[in-house]
């Protein structure tokens, strides 16, 4: 065997909560020694495919992911089951607080996105169900503008075309 499959079958450095810095160095090394740290980095970025695109083009993205994918595996199997938990508690909470500060335009295109993907998918949905679905799950951080909507509009005979530009009309 050469040396490059003998260290990549190796086992990278355990993180069990002591000692942080020593396995940061540890693992920093690891990554580097496989040709994954950079797949880490902030500025690595897999940008989608265009449209039609070429081989050459299809074989990058591909090597790009892959990287990524071989990077993370080797940094999740590294922590304790526990430190992993925490880990993705993080990042869930990291995606509440995007989420929480996305704009009332942001979350009216996220909801028609999501209406018409139901609707290609067959399912006859109409306004007034998707209305009403959406005042009951209209985030609480909105609830001054649905406030407004409810005291100027008859909700019950509103579209969803009317419902979602009044939204964006109270954000600005």
């Amino acid at each position: 065997m050469n040396g490059e499959a003998n260290f990549s079958s190796m086992a990278p450095p355990n993180f069990d909560g002591e000692s942080y810095q020593i396995w940061a160095v540890r693992m920093w090394i690891y990554l580097q020694a496989l040709d994954l740290w950079k797949a880490i980095e902030d500025e690595y970025e897999i940008a989608p495919l265009p449209d039609n695109p070429t081989v050459a083009q299809i074989k990058t993205h591909k090597e790009r992911k892959t990287r990524k994918s071989k990077a993370l595996a080797c940094l999740f199997t590294a922590v304790l089951s526990n430190i992993f938990t925490r880990i993705m508690s993080l990042e869930s909470a990291k995606e509440q607080r995007m989420k929480e500060s996305e704009t009332i335009k942001e979350y009216s295109v996220r909801l028609l996105n999501l209406t018409n993907r139901i609707r290609l998918l067959g399912s006859t949905l109409n306004d007034s169900r998707i209305i009403e679905k959406i005042l009951v799950t209209t985030p609480e951080r909105f609830e001054a503008t649905l406030t407004t909507l409810e005291n100027t509009k008859d909700l019950s005979k509103i579209t969803l075309a009317e419902l979602l530009s009044a939204f964006q009309v109270q954000e600005q």
